[in-house]
């Protein structure tokens, strides 16, 4: 069985004393890809230093809207020329953030709009952070034309909100979320999505699935959050495991090459 981690953060300072070892965990769990998601640019740096002696790993690189107060056309133009390395294969993560209050709202928005013109400037997918800010991200997609080539990274909305991201064209990544026990409304939706829209993630260190709830979460956990949809869904945990890792390499050409992805 062969998983993805379609949004992780081990390039992070919590796994500074065992990224080795929680590499070799996922390993043994199936998770022979990950990709790092860059959200500021340190983390574009240790992202790449990663990738570049670490297989099986790629890199996204975006400002994160928790960090939009920095964003200038200068960041922009940062932003595209890592991108434009082969090592990149993203843009993000970028979005509208409503819980934290780091930045001014309009500030965001217009980060978000800008990197996802650049995305399609560069024919490449973006992956979009939404906590407490479903209209807003709502908003800003919908000011372009036709429908989107992404992912709403650690969806955590309902059937309905589901439907309308899914209407814009957008993969729907689902993380350790889908095991909390009171996410009915999730669990309800993660069951009626198009199984052929999913990828799966961990956004570790944060989010960890049940039964690792409240501790650090890594990207050997992928592999719970696949048998957690599979019940939801009662459907075979290796056609999910197939399924979303098809998913993966379809939304983010270079993650995973065709033949290991069965395409």
């Amino acid at each position: 069985m062969q998983l993805v981690d379609t949004h992780c953060h081990i390039d992070l300072d919590a796994f500074d004393d065992d990224r080795e070892a929680a590499l070799d965990r996922a390993r043994h769990a199936g998770v022979e890809h990950m990709l790092v998601i860059g959200f500021e640019p340190e983390r574009w740096k240790a992202a790449l230093e990663l990738q570049g002696r670490v297989p099986g790993i790629a890199v996204a690189a975006g400002l994160h809207p928790n960090s939009a107060s920095q964003f200038s056309d200068e960041m922009l133009d940062e932003i595209a020329t890592v991108a434009k390395r082969p090592e990149v294969i993203a843009i993000g993560e970028t979005g509208v953030d409503c819980y934290w209050d780091n930045a001014p709202l309009e500030l965001q928005k217009q980060a978000f709009a800008a990197q996802i013109d650049l995305a399609r400037q560069l024919d490449m997918p973006f992956i979009i952070h939404q906590r407490d800010a479903e209209k807003e991200v709502l908003d800003v997609l919908r000011q372009f034309s036709g429908t989107h080539r992404g992912v709403l990274h650690c969806f955590t909305g309902d059937w309905h909100y589901a439907q309308e991201v899914l209407d814009l064209g957008l993969y729907i990544g689902l993380g350790g979320a889908i095991t909390f026990k009171s996410r009915t409304d999730l669990h309800e939706a993660a069951a009626k999505i198009p199984l052929e829209r999913i990828v799966l993630e961990t956004d570790s260190p944060f989010m960890a699935p049940v039964p690792h709830r409240g501790k650090r979460n890594e990207p050997a956990y992928v592999a719970r959050v696949a048998e957690r949809l599979a019940e939801l869904r009662d459907a075979p945990l290796l056609e999910v495991a197939d399924t979303t890792t098809c998913n993966a390499s379809q939304l983010f050409p270079g993650l995973i090459d065709n033949e290991q992805a069965n395409l």
